[in-house]
């Protein structure tokens, strides 16, 4: 059976597998480091993927409990038999519009808060390749004798 392994146990794992391999030219701690780096912009475009969904969750059921107590008031005030027909109606009309407006505003403010957070661990991602690109190219100029 495989042991797990945290993710520093597995480069020291790495290392020391590697520690003999000897390739001239070619700076093995220094992808090492690279490779850290490179397991934790993922790590924290995880959480952070992670944090604006359970955000989204939040306040998805926030506006689901508000709808429910907007229709609720709607259905008490549109059963009140004091009122005419027409002016049941009339309530009726306004409560529509006034349920398609907020629905719009709140799937706005959904879509919002998904890419925000989309947004959020793709920028991590993207300033890490920047970051990764740049310590290729470093890797990859001949050190100086």
């Amino acid at each position: 059976m495989a042991e797990q392994h945290s993710n520093g146990e597995m480069m020291l794992d790495f290392r020391r597998m590697m520690g003999d391999w000897k390739l001239p030219g070619f700076d093995l701690e220094a992808m090492a480091q690279c490779q850290r780096r490179n397991i934790e912009a993922f790590t924290r475009a995880q959480q952070l993927a992670l944090e604006g969904t359970q955000e989204w969750m939040r306040r998805n059921l926030e506006l689901a409990r508000e709808t429910m107590e907007d229709m609720s008031a709607m259905l008490n005030d549109f059963a009140k038999p004091n009122a005419s027909m027409e002016d049941r109606f009339s309530r009726q009309a306004e409560y529509s519009k006034k349920a398609v407006e907020k629905g719009l505003a709140n799937f706005r403010d959904l879509a919002d808060l998904m890419t925000k957070a989309q947004t959020n661990a793709f920028g991590v991602l993207s300033k890490r390749m920047t970051e990764g690109f740049e310590e290729a190219r470093e890797l990859a100029q001949p050190k100086a004798a």
